[in-house]
């Protein structure tokens, strides 16, 4: 089975991290998919995936089931599943150093410290991939 992007929002599973500001990225995937007529249901490759056409481009939406710190082993198994390179390859992903709402649009470089990140160019044996890096803020009573 083929497709064209394989979009990856990060989080954490179960109710107890619903809303947080680690799951922005999965809930960012989650707001994809109803946007385009789908929902996110249980896949083998422990996440939650949609398969939906965007810009006439077979599109999987995926939130991994692993916790946010193993996210490369269900990223992985999608990219070899549906022969996706890295380099098709998007994860949305909180970050903290931007001001909330902000929005960046990366190609490799730097992890920062983020483990998510650093699980999936593990999997994937590249940092190659596209991160899209939503802006929450640093935490009530965090320094920089």
């Amino acid at each position: 089975m083929a497709a064209d992007w394989l979009v990856v929002g990060l989080g954490n599973p179960g109710a107890e991290y619903a809303g947080t500001r680690h799951n922005v990225g999965a809930d960012t995937v989650d707001v994809l998919a109803g946007r385009h007529g789908s929902t996110l249901k249980r896949s083998k490759h422990r996440a939650l995936t949609a398969d939906v056409r965007i810009e006439g481009m077979a599109t999987v939406l995926a939130f991994p089931q692993t916790y946010y710190n193993e996210s490369g082993q269900a990223v992985a198994s999608l990219c070899r599943w549906y022969d996706i390179g890295p380099d098709r390859v998007i994860v949305v992903h909180d970050e903290l150093d931007l001001a909330p709402g902000r929005l960046k649009v990366k190609v490799g470089g730097g992890l920062a410290g983020n483990n998510g990140l650093k699980s999936i160019k593990a999997h994937l044996h590249t940092d190659g991939f596209l991160r899209v890096r939503i802006g929450v803020g640093k935490p009530p009573g965090r320094m920089a």
